[in-house]
């Protein structure tokens, strides 16, 4: 299980939303991550290594 980045999270808090500290401190974590999706979209999980491969088989790089 990854920690969780408090870093990010107070930087988006406090400076992205420019929530007051009370303010960003007294939201949960759900309306935190609701409202990092407002602003910057839903968030899509990177590829695993075996998609990865299949692309780089399907689409290798070539020298013209």
């Amino acid at each position: 299980m990854k920690p969780f980045p408090w870093r990010a999270a107070i930087g988006f808090g406090l400076g992205v939303l420019k929530l007051p500290p009370a303010q960003f401190w007294a939201m949960t974590p759900r309306e935190l991550a609701f409202a990092i999706e407002a602003v910057r979209g839903p968030s899509r999980e990177p590829i695993d290594r075996a998609a990865l491969y299949d692309l780089m088989s399907r689409f290798p790089d070539t020298l013209s």
